[in-house]
């Protein structure tokens, strides 16, 4: 049996999601993280620090690139690691417009690397054995989905609210989710956001957005978010999808994930199915979606998510906020 070497990592972002993606990967038997964009990674200690991903990807001492740069960075990179012949894991949504997301997938496909967004959802149990039992309710005929957070979110965990929002934030999860479970597109959108609060604290993004979405054969959605939950909440992500068929239904609550914590301070619902430590070993459905990239990178696989899906994704985003703009219905590219 040929032995394939170890995947050499180079992360770029250098942030919270900077710091899970090294978590994860350094726990990986196959994966090393060799160089990382900026600042050092605690997760990371051996890893060569470069100022930014040009010099990291020019290095020579990476096979791949992580990318958990803010929503908005996440093209150049991906562009620039393809190019050099590099594989690609890139955190959601893929880009935040359909041009960004087109010339990455051109790229992607001409160099003829592995890319996967981390849409980590779809490793989630109990979204996964939804996939499953889809065929049991029938043809798709209404959902809904809501991904709701507090406002610690946008005013305290990420620096760069006011150059996304909640639906690119937040909604980009569900849209993937609920496309793969319909096995179907968004054709049209018609959307509506509402300013306030937020703006009146000085982030200039939308509060919450709701999109209507219709597919492509028939059936329609309504993807929530909001990001002004107050902090009291029992959870940071307060999470939930219904998909009904023409023969059942399947609904997926994920508020409480079998653990309650209450202390003299506050009652919570401490989550645990997308990240936890187990014996001081990650797991979740973060730590396997991140693993799965590693072994198809390795192995020439195709990821389970593929980037054209992914730039469906960023389509359907794009013709949301077009709609809210517009207060008009918006056809998806």
């Amino acid at each position: 049996m040929t032995h394939l070497p170890k995947l050499r990592v180079g992360i770029v972002g250098a942030g919270i999601m900077g710091r899970g993606h090294a978590e994860v990967l350094s726990a990986h038997p196959d994966a090393e993280v060799t160089a990382v964009a900026r600042r050092p990674l605690d997760a990371a200690p051996q890893a060569a620090v470069y100022p930014g991903y040009r010099e990291l990807i020019d290095s020579g001492t990476v096979d791949a690139v992580s990318i958990t740069t803010p929503d908005h960075l996440h093209a150049d990179v991906m562009v620039a690691a393809a190019e050099a012949g590099l594989h690609i894991l890139v955190e959601k949504p893929f880009t935040t417009t359909v041009e960004d997301a087109d010339r990455s997938v051109a790229a992607i496909r001409q160099a003829g690397v592995t890319a996967m967004c981390l849409f980590n959802h779809r490793w989630v149990p109990a979204y996964a054995q939804a996939k499953q039992q889809m065929e049991l309710i029938g043809e798709p005929v209404v959902g809904y989905a809501r991904k709701d957070d507090t406002i610690h979110v946008p005013t305290e965990m990420i620096g760069w609210a006011d150059r996304t929002t909640c639906a690119w934030f937040l909604s980009s999860h569900d849209i993937d989710l609920v496309t793969w479970l319909y096995d179907d597109h968004v054709v049209e959108v018609f959307a509506t956001a509402r300013h306030g609060k937020l703006r009146g604290m000085g982030i200039d993004t939308p509060d919450a957005m709701q999109i209507q979405a219709r597919f492509g054969r028939g059936a329609v959605a309504t993807f929530e978010s909001a990001w002004i939950y107050p902090n009291t909440f029992p959870t940071m992500v307060d999470s939930y999808i219904t998909v009904a068929g023409e023969s059942g239904v399947i609904q997926l609550d994920r508020q409480k994930e079998n653990i309650q914590l209450a202390t003299e301070k506050s009652y919570s619902y401490p989550r645990n199915m997308l990240q936890r430590v187990v014996h001081g070993i990650p797991a979740g459905a973060y730590r396997d979606a991140i693993h799965h990239f590693v072994d198809c990178a390795r192995t020439g696989a195709e990821p389970l998510v593929s980037v054209e899906s992914s730039r469906h994704v960023t389509a359907v985003l794009a013709a949301a906020h077009e709609s809210a703009r517009t207060g008009r219905p918006v056809t998806c590219s």
